[in-house]
């Protein structure tokens, strides 16, 4: 066939084949592509200044007229991810003729992965632009097209091979303490902490600016600010924003930076490394992980403490409307026949007054046969509810006799607890002096190191670093056995009073919410039902909230109790 602008005589052989003896003009034009794979290469000039001095040099020799240059400084070739690849190739297809062929160093710079390099070798001969390399001088006869295919898969397995030991090398540095990454977590900043050879190795270290923010960010998502109670991500991106805080890159706060700085472990002191697949993102097993002890800055109980909340708040677990709605029972309030939500209802009397039902949901969506239904007065439930808590849950006698009869059992749970650590510390003890007796025996000219003794050590490590990982979560979990006070009980009582008789409605929720599971409404009963060890939880917060959502079990309301029974009024929605 021959081009348009009758330039070139391409001779079609086969499927992606061309004869391309008899193709190129007398001076061909030539754009050449350079490329290497890292940042650290461009930077220190080890690569491309050489790469365009052979192939200006390659062209010069035959006559060839280099009129493009396109230099792709730190970028990976196992995909076509690359700005300056794709500008070249667009151009190439572009109509034009803008150049005749394309020269590279080695087809290994073009592509490093052997479909990619035939898919585009092909795509560019559709359109009159060959492919040079000018250390892998090949045609396009049969066997040469195969000996090309073959060099690409092991440029192919070169890649995935060298993939593979770098991964394995970061992922020991990472065990080590050291940072693999560019840009550091918010709130640290990475030092140097010495050189082998050209390689600088870093270490995380607290930034105080920033770890005030990071600090501050956790404060309002347990406690909240002196206006209201604890907050979600977004109102915390929203309070960040509004009061002058900015990312490290001075941009706002939203909901993803917020939910990932809570979420990652590093601030109490975990290092992660190798969560994603770096191409597929696939996020990968913890055992695949690596992690290491950095300095924290927030404590591990109050990081773990955050996790549990985040787990509970995730919409896939409970609807947002349940920890954010403006309405005080939403997500506490359920029917007591069908245990369905009593979702708002509104309906408007003759003379245009809006009224606000709490109704059952399974009635609304399903009918009567699933569930007969009930509705009360919005204002009316949420009287009975915060009135019953304020003067029958929260009377200070009646709180220490619930709360004395938990002591017990928390003090079981601490001794258990504590025959666990001592159980993990004795075996990670004796992990670690076999360990330093097979070290001794080496030493010592006792023993010679050979596979054998090599997996052994190896399986020694794995135990030893096992057995500290469980214990350093039993003692996360462990808590100090802490005696409530008739004084503290009294000031609880006092504080959380107030706190559901006055402020907006999402502070009033919050609070009412770290107290109670749910509200059962029957027809002529009302039950409020809560756990003792939330109920201590918040005695000993002296007041302070404990958000999320409840486990709904019944545990500190006795059997048989209920609040006084009211007589409930025919209300129609």
């Amino acid at each position: 066939m021959f081009d348009p602008a009758g330039k070139r005589d391409v001779r079609r052989l086969g499927a992606g084949q061309f004869d391309w003896s008899a193709t190129l003009p007398s001076t061909p034009r030539a754009a050449i592509y350079l490329r290497v794979s890292t940042g650290r290469q461009a930077e220190n000039d080890l690569s491309i200044p050489d790469q365009k001095a052979q192939t200006e040099a390659w062209c010069k020799a035959r006559s060839w007229t280099v009129v493009a240059e396109y230099v792709e400084p730190g970028a990976s070739a196992t995909d076509d991810k690359r700005p300056e690849f794709q500008r070249m190739v667009e151009r190439a297809c572009d109509g034009e003729n803008a150049f005749d062929v394309i020269v590279v160093h080695s087809f290994s710079r073009f592509f490093r992965d052997a479909f990619g390099l035939e898919f585009y070798v092909r795509k560019l001969a559709k359109h009159g632009v060959r492919l040079v390399s000018i250390t892998q001088e090949l045609g396009d006869d049969p066997a040469q097209v195969m000996m090309r295919q073959v060099i690409a898969l092991f440029d192919e397995y070169q890649s995935k091979e060298n993939a593979k030991h770098v991964l394995r090398s970061m992922k020991e540095n990472a065990r080590q303490g050291y940072w693999n990454g560019n840009r550091p977590p918010f709130g640290y900043t990475a030092v140097e902490v010495e050189r082998r050879g050209n390689r600088v190795k870093k270490k995380l270290s607290i930034d105080p600016v920033e770890a005030e923010t990071v600090r501050l960010i956790f404060r309002l998502f347990l406690v909240g600010d002196e206006d209201c109670g604890p907050m979600g991500v977004k109102s915390i991106a929203v309070w960040l924003n509004e009061h002058g805080y900015r990312t490290r890159g001075g941009s706002t706060w939203a909901i993803g930076p917020v939910h990932a700085l809570l979420s990652n472990p590093v601030y109490s002191g975990r290092m992660r490394f190798n969560r994603h697949e770096a191409r597929s993102g696939r996020r990968k097993s913890e055992a695949e992980q690596v992690f290491a002890e950095v300095p924290a800055i927030i404590e591990p109980q109050v990081f773990e403490k955050v996790q549990g909340f985040l787990k509970e708040r995730n919409p896939r677990v409970t609807p947002p409307r349940m920890v954010s709605g403006p309405i005080l029972l939403t997500g506490l309030a359920v029917c007591a026949s069908c245990q369905g939500a009593m979702t708002l209802r509104t309906g408007t009397s003759k003379i245009g007054n809006v009224y606000r039902y709490y109704s059952c949901s399974t009635c609304a969506r399903h009918g009567k046969s699933v569930c007969k239904g009930r509705s009360i007065r919005m204002d009316k439930l949420d009287t009975i509810v915060v009135d019953q808590l304020v003067d029958r849950l929260l009377d200070p006698p009646r709180l220490t006799a619930m709360l004395s009869s938990l002591g017990s059992e928390l003090a079981a749970k601490e001794k258990a607890v504590n025959t666990r650590i001592v159980a993990l510390e004795r075996e990670a003890h004796e992990a670690g002096e076999r360990l330093r007796r097979l070290y001794q025996a080496i030493e010592d000219g006792v023993a010679e190191m050979d596979d054998i003794l090599k997996d052994r050590i190896t399986a020694l490590k794995l135990d030893r670093d096992r057995l500290q990982e469980a214990l350093a979560r039993a003692r996360v979990g462990a808590r100090p056995s802490v005696e409530v006070s008739p004084i503290v009980v009294e000031q609880f009582g006092a504080t959380m009073r107030e706190n559901l008789t006055t402020g907006e409605v999402p502070f009033r929720k919050a609070y009412l919410g770290s107290l109670v599971d749910r509200v059962e409404v029957d027809d002529h009963a009302v039950r409020i039902v809560g756990r003792k060890d939330v109920l201590k939880q918040a005695v000993l917060a002296k007041g302070g909230p404990i958000p999320g959502v409840r486990s709904f079990v019944r545990k500190w309301r006795p059997v048989g109790e209920s609040n006084p029974c009211f007589q409930r009024e025919r209300l129609t929605s």
